[in-house]
């Protein structure tokens, strides 16, 4: 028997306030009931998109692992100024090949848009 990927859960401060900004990066949900303690993304099969929740650590320190999240955007420019507006911060650029920004959410994890091919 083997296991099967769910989805991911990642460690905030708020998790309600980090939700909401990756339910707009993402065009999703919040589930009911999303609080500061916990909150989650709505399934969305129709795009096999994962679930994803946001709990709140209790000692204030979030654990920054080796996960980043990697987008996709016909439009890289475009989109990583939305991001932005969105509350996320830019690190840097790549044009080598295959183009990429790296962001961080409102909390500080790391993620990069990809430039479509």
């Amino acid at each position: 028997m083997a296991s099967t990927f769910r989805g991911l859960t990642f460690d905030a401060h708020d998790a309600h306030a980090t939700a909401v900004f990756w339910a707009a990066v993402l065009g999703r949900d919040l589930a009911p009931g999303a609080s500061a303690a916990r909150a989650e993304l709505l399934d969305d099969p129709v795009e096999h998109a994962p679930r994803i929740v946001f709990e709140q650590v209790l000692d204030g320190h979030p654990v920054h692992g080796a996960l980043r999240l990697d987008l996709v955007t016909p439009d890289l420019t475009s989109e990583s100024d939305r991001l932005v507006r969105l509350g996320a911060r830019r690190l840097g650029r790549v044009t080598a090949g295959t183009s990429w920004v790296t962001l961080t959410d409102p909390e500080g994890n790391p993620f990069d848009l990809v430039a479509a091919a």
